[in-house]
């Protein structure tokens, strides 16, 4: 047995004195869980007795005794490159074959980032602009608090960070944009070198050997981690518009005939957002409305729909692409004015269960590309629009986003929406079918302590 020091905490590893060094590198990747930065593995603390991964050198070679401590260091900028063995890069990348991926040290475009990055990940184009930009917000000299000359600057006219608290609350902003928070991660000390954008998950990891598998056995090991319910800090697209407003019209058309509800796909594009630091704002171009069945408080899509596909490569060849999904909650209040109910508010809600679940079903199969994450995707893009009546009963339009770890959860089938209260949803059980972990959430008292 060999304890493993690590960023990450202390592990343990089974090995044999005859065991090669390649497996040792295995064995150490596996118990931490396929970290996603390159490493080196040293018997001693300070770095002076290295251990080669190699099919020909042995555990007996470095003289390792039962108990010892041997130490996993990250490498800093270290670039795989193509000539090396390839039992050292699967290793060290945490890929199944050597070509498939390879993590490259950060570059000027990441502003100073070391968090890995995954190099065969093709992002949209309005996240390889944004990790161009500069980013910072730029202030003028102020009058009565800067005593220095015009080419000089002050902590009263620093450009301020993107992610700054002060500055977004100015702004009335409550959640910070996606790549202000990256820029957030990256601005310690250590430049973001442990940061890693780990997709939530809450599934049992396969391939677990020390017991029987569910329901016959479970370890911390491949257990996934109860889950406890937090107001997500940022967003991935922070403002939705409209290209044209008969789009909307046209789509509301419908309702206004019928008294029907209606769902619709909208195809678009995603631009830069210059109101909000780093932002990102989805720019709708059409609507698409799929085969349903509707009635005046419910909406039934009828899939499959074959036509589906036939929209996605038209659109594709203009340039667009769907970018989220719009539907009605409408209620006609006078008829003669043209004004509609308001019950979606603080009081009751803004999106049902029913609707929260579907949204996160829609952002699980559209997922945003992510050179930063280990799995080359992170959360989504995908917006949620509801028409319904705003306070002064007029037909108002709100855009919506489900957080990851709502997203998470319904991707692996935890939460079910229930029957008379449509605010809250239900948390399945585990079964002997499906293991289901934990799900926590806080409660303000009325000092503000949770």
């Amino acid at each position: 047995m060999l304890r493993v020091q690590s960023p990450e905490g202390t592990r343990r590893v089974d090995v044999d004195n005859v065991t090669v060094t390649r497996e040792l590198f295995e064995k150490v990747l596996n118990t931490f869980g396929n970290i996603g930065y390159s490493f080196a593995l040293y018997c001693k603390r300070d770095k002076s007795q290295e251990i080669v991964s190699s099919n020909a050198k042995t555990m007996a070679s470095y003289g390792l005794q039962h108990g010892d401590m041997i130490y996993l260091s990250p490498i800093a900028g270290a670039v795989q490159h193509g000539e090396q063995d390839a039992s050292v890069l699967k290793v060290k990348n945490g890929v199944s074959t050597a070509s498939s991926t390879t993590f490259l040290p950060s570059t000027s475009s990441m502003h100073g980032s070391k968090i890995p990055i995954r190099s065969n990940v093709e992002e949209d184009q309005v996240d390889v602009f944004l990790q161009k930009m500069d980013g910072t917000v730029k202030r003028k000299r102020d009058p009565k608090n800067c005593l220095h000359g015009e080419n000089s600057s002050c902590i009263h006219c620093l450009p301020l960070e993107p992610y700054d608290a002060s500055y977004l609350k100015e702004l009335n902003v409550k959640h910070m944009s996606f790549h202000a928070y990256l820029r957030k991660l990256s601005s310690g000390l250590d430049g973001g070198k442990y940061a890693n954008l780990d997709n939530i998950s809450c599934r049992i990891k396969p391939g677990c050997t020390g017991h029987p598998p569910w329901p016959k056995g479970v370890c911390s090991k491949c257990q996934p981690k109860a889950i406890t319910l937090n107001s997500q800090a940022y967003r991935h697209v922070d403002n939705v518009v409209f290209e044209n407003p008969n789009l909307v019209e046209q789509f509301l058309h419908y309702w206004r005939v019928t008294g029907r509800q209606r769902i619709g796909f909208l195809y678009g594009r995603f631009d830069i957002h210059l109101d909000v630091p780093l932002g990102i704002k989805g720019i709708v171009a059409a609507i698409y409305e799929p085969p349903q069945e509707s009635t005046r408080d419910s909406v039934r899509l009828l899939l499959p729909d074959n036509r589906q596909s036939v929209v996605d490569r038209v659109a594709a060849k203009l340039g667009l692409q769907c970018i989220g999904w719009i539907f009605t909650d409408l209620v006609a209040e006078d008829v003669s004015k043209g004004t509609v109910r308001h019950f979606r508010n603080a009081e009751t809600h803004f999106l049902s269960a029913q609707e929260c679940i579907m949204a996160g079903n829609f952002q699980s199969l559209h997922p945003n590309p992510c050179r930063l994450s280990s799995d080359g995707y992170f959360g989504s893009k995908f917006v949620t629009v509801c028409v319904t009546g705003d306070s002064q009963n007029q037909v108002h339009m709100e855009g919506y986003q489900v957080s990851n770890q709502c997203q998470a959860l319904v991707r692996d089938e935890c939460l079910v929406p229930t029957k008379d209260a449509p605010e809250l949803a239900y948390a399945r059980q585990s079964t002997a079918e499906k293991y289901i972990p934990d799900v926590y959430y806080k409660v303000l008292e009325e000092l503000g302590r949770s």
